[in-house]
């Protein structure tokens, strides 16, 4: 049986309490939290509120599973920058991050943010690698010390052009060379891979530390033309057992109808995988 989350930005304006409760009856076993919906930043997240969100998380008695959209929203940070200065600027914010993510209670940062990652004028694809995974590498003893795994997140060429596909995703995984560095699979993202997304899991396996379903249209799944019963039996096949986080981006189906439909459509495409 998998483990169903939902992103808490799904719920915009709502309240948390209600959010929460709502995620609960839904039939959700955790939330995953972009940091923007807190703060401006981490640093502005205080430790008597990172208790207070954390309390109120186990009242609904749900779970959290951690961070991410880590960069949204906030300036100033930049992964494959020739700076040294604001290379070490974002590994110090991947830190605060990491303590923010443990304060909450959660275990997996979700490391997408294409717009603080594309290649500038002058970087090379393989110089943004070596860039990118130094700027990471140095977060990573933080992050160790923290329990928390940094999940990197391939994302299409309609968001960025870096990190494009799961194997770049792998293959700076391999650069930056810590078991607390994994990588996170979204089917949105797959979907403009060449290869199918079953075969996209296997090759994966056993490095994915978390998954995100969603739809190509950028709403729910089941709400799309992707069939979800093949991507929940080859994440049977490898034996997954991390969480299956709901991710949207398009709100026009309503808040109701994208958290309700999307956890009763995977219900099904697991009971079909049986």
């Amino acid at each position: 049986m998998f483990k169903y989350a939902i992103c808490n930005e799904t719920y915009q304006d709502w309240t948390l309490e209600t959010a929460l409760a709502h995620a609960k009856e839904s039939g959700y076993d955790a939330v995953e939290i972009a940091p923007f919906t807190l703060a401006s930043t981490a640093y502005d997240v205080t430790a008597k509120q990172r208790g207070e969100i954390r309390g109120k998380i186990e009242d609904a008695e749900l779970d959290v599973v951690g961070l991410h959209w880590l960069l949204a929203k906030t300036e100033g940070f930049y992964l494959t920058t020739p700076d040294d200065a604001v290379r070490q600027k974002t590994s110090d914010y991947f830190c605060e991050l990491a303590r923010l993510c443990s304060d909450l209670g959660g275990k997996i940062m979700v490391l997408g943010s294409p717009q603080q990652r594309n290649l500038l004028p002058g970087v090379s694809e393989s110089e943004a690698m070596k860039l990118a995974a130094d700027c990471i590498r140095k977060a990573m003893p933080t992050l160790e010390q923290c329990d928390i795994t940094l999940a990197l997140e391939p994302l299409g060429p309609a968001e960025g052009d870096f990190l494009n596909t799961a194997e770049k995703g792998m293959e700076l995984m391999d650069l930056i060379d810590s078991p607390n560095c994994k990588i996170h699979l979204d089917v949105k993202a797959m979907s403009a891979e060449d290869k199918p997304i079953p075969q996209i899991i296997r090759e994966t396996h056993p490095h994915i530390a978390h998954f995100h379903a969603n739809d190509p249209n950028k709403r729910g799944p089941g709400m799309g033309d992707v069939d979800f019963v093949p991507i929940f039996q080859a994440l049977k096949e490898v034996d997954y057992r991390g969480w299956v986080s709901v991710e949207v981006f398009d709100y026009e189906p309503g808040i109701e109808s994208l958290v309700k439909d999307s956890i009763a459509y995977m219900h099904k495409c697991e009971a079909a995988t049986s």
